[in-house]
């Protein structure tokens, strides 16, 4: 490719070389040697383009070889590829049928395998399955016998508890019967709350000396304190036959009920106010107990009636659940009431305490004088030490001393001259 390439430009140059002779020898002739050398030049450019001309065809001729040898060359390897894929795909076809008929198998064992393993799986769920319901159905049936036993101890319970209610509502017919209950009731709460001996049981109050069952002393600072009736009253004919109105859902039965509970305690409140409200012996104020929630319930649905009971008669209406929060309260005025009594106490100790310190504080006096004279006694005590001290040494060393003990002997006469002055 490169020696084409080659004669190509040698051709091209010849040309270029061949169309400038022309043009030099068309032009007039100046001096003949050059018109001679180009001549020459010429000719030696024919020879060279016809040289080239003759190189190129032969190259044609050449690269026509190659070009014929190269096609032979492809068709042979075309045909080896075409035998060589023939064979490819030939194996390959075999090998994939091979492969597609051991796929197969493996799969048909596969499937055999699977279902083996489903059926096992499906057997052991199965038993699983029959174990787990009976076990279910065991533990069920346990716990419905369980529950119809349970189911019969309540009924037990309650056939009991009927007999019990009916040996209640005939103990409960019995007016002095309704009224030990309510008052055994009463004097637990009275003997849970208060402190023992705050309160009183049937005691006689007024000119007619009608006997109320507690009277309950108020915390009070005097020689007598004033006494709080709290009387219970279980008006049930009333309460029982609203109870059965209500259940019935008989509203005119329920709101005559009602109405007769309105009045019996209106009654019950006058009787009480009538007959223990006996100042200054009590308070201007008494109590009225009503022995079950239920019952207090009912009255204080009555629009107005405990706080008209309260304004009109002066009595206040309590249930199990409010008296004992009064009763607390008179027992925190008991409790302010002895702390009061014990700080009177105690500033009284306060006053005697002061007393004995002002006393304490001249002994302390005395004592500091004469501990003060004791002090300056032992001080002339130790002066008069050191003088001996000095006479003794004289005794030892009399020359060395002499001076000394002269000024000793000054100062022991001056000391005993002071001494005699202070005595």
């Amino acid at each position: 490719m490169s020696s084409v390439i080659v004669l190509v430009c040698v051709a091209v140059t010849a040309l270029l070389l061949g169309g400038v002779m022309a043009h030099v020898l068309r032009k007039p002739a100046a001096k003949s040697p050059d018109s001679d050398m180009l001549a020459r030049l010429y000719v030696m450019m024919e020879r060279e383009a016809a040289a080239a001309r003759a190189d190129t065809s032969a190259q044609r001729t050449a690269m026509s070889e190659m070009e014929r040898a190269f096609g032979e060359r492809l068709e042979r390897m075309r045909t080896e590829l075409a035998e060589q894929l023939g064979s490819l795909s030939g194996g390959l076809g075999r090998e994939q049928a091979e492969a597609r008929a051991a796929q197969s198998e493996a799969l048909r064992n596969m499937a055999e395998a699977s279902a083996q393993q489903l059926s096992a799986i499906r057997h052991a769920v199965t038993e699983q399955l029959h174990e787990a319901v009976e076990r279910q159905m065991q533990t069920s049936f346990q716990r419905v016998l369980e529950q119809f036993t349970a189911m019969q101890k309540a009924m037990g319970e309650v056939r009991a508890m009927t007999a019990q209610i009916s040996d209640l509502k005939r103990l409960f017919s019995n007016v002095k019967t309704r009224g030990g209950w309510g008052e055994a009731q009463l004097r637990a709460i009275l003997d849970d709350v208060l402190p023992p001996g705050t309160y009183e049981s049937n005691v006689r109050l007024g000119p007619g000396n009608d006997v109320v069952e507690f009277a309950i002393r108020m915390p009070v600072k005097t020689e007598t304190p004033p006494l709080m009736p709290v009387d219970s009253k279980f008006p049930t004919e009333a309460y029982e036959k609203l109870l059965n109105a209500a259940e019935e859902g008989d509203v005119a039965g329920e709101k005559a009920a009602r109405k007769s509970l309105e009045n019996t305690v209106r009654v019950e409140a006058r009787k009480i106010a009538t007959k223990y409200i006996q100042p200054p012996a009590t308070v201007e104020f008494a109590v009225l107990y009503l022995p079950t929630d239920g019952l207090y319930t009912e009255v204080a649905r009555i629009p107005g009636l405990i706080d008209e009971v309260g304004r009109q008669f002066r009595v206040m209406v309590m249930g199990p659940a409010l008296m004992p929060a009064m009763l607390r309260t008179i027992h925190l005025g008991y409790v302010t009431l002895a702390l009061e009594e014990r700080t009177e106490s105690i500033a009284r100790l306060l006053g005697a305490t002061r007393q004995e310190m002002l006393k304490m504080d001249g002994v302390l006096d005395k004592l500091a004088r004469n501990a003060q004279a004791m002090s300056f006694s032992i001080e002339e005590a130790r002066r008069r030490t050191r003088v001996v001290t000095r006479r003794l040494k004289e005794l030892d060393n009399p020359v060395a001393v002499e001076d000394e003990g002269e000024e000793s002997e000054i100062e022991f006469s001056g000391h005993t001259k002071g001494s005699t002055a202070t005595g």
